[in-house]
């Protein structure tokens, strides 16, 4: 058995206007650099064994103050980052509306069956996220893990590992914040939710295996 804490990267700058980041390099705020530093204060009560993150920057940076605070290094895996949004890369809704409004409507109605022109098929970015959850369990088989990824991806992985419909992944879990904490338990090929978007303001809970 293990557990594994999903946090989504702190606040970027195209946070305000809703932009979507997907596989843009998009740089933390003050904000999302302050959110990171709760986070690490957050570890250094909870004292997870690992600290994992998406290639992205805004993860990996986010993921450098907890592992710094526990004196250990971020793992980086590739597969953990974000969705490929395609055209709707640095875009808002509205920006869309205009640029493609028959490929967005069919997006909001069905984000799988319809993902937006040019961008990754969800599905396998499901499938690709879960393979890297799965291997980082493995990996620390019996302990508890802190994974520093994206809203997007991890609400498609969480609908896969718990027989959710994926293109119901923005109705059943709408909202992600930044640095929340998301906790599952993996054992034996099966998944349980322990927590979902809870702030990192509350006390820490000490893992006792």
């Amino acid at each position: 058995m293990s557990r594994l804490v999903l946090v989504r990267h702190g606040e970027t700058e195209w946070h305000a206007e809703n932009r979507y980041a997907g596989v843009s390099d998009v740089a933390l705020t003050v904000r999302g650099r302050e959110q990171a530093r709760r986070l690490a204060a957050w570890a250094l009560g909870a004292r997870p064994d690992a600290v994992w993150a998406s290639d992205l920057s805004r993860a990996r940076l986010t993921a450098a103050a907890p592992a710094a605070a526990l004196g250990t290094d971020v793992r980086v895996d590739g597969r953990l980052r974000e969705l490929d949004f395609g055209e709707g890369e640095g875009l808002t809704r509205a920006d869309m509306d205009r640029a493609f409004p028959g490929a967005l409507r069919a997006f909001l109605a069905d984000p799988v069956a319809a993902h937006l022109p040019g961008g990754e098929d969800p599905a396998r970015a499901a499938d690709r996220f879960t393979a890297a959850l799965h291997d980082i369990a493995s990996a620390h088989a019996g302990g508890r893990v802190l994974v520093v990824a994206h809203s997007t991806a991890i609400r498609l992985a969480l609908c896969a590992l718990l027989g959710v419909p994926l293109k119901d992944y923005r109705r059943r879990f709408p909202v992600l914040g930044n640095c929340a904490l998301t906790e599952i338990r993996l054992q034996d090929g099966e998944a349980a939710l322990l927590e979902f978007n809870t702030a990192i303001e509350r006390p820490p809970v000490p893992w006792s295996g």
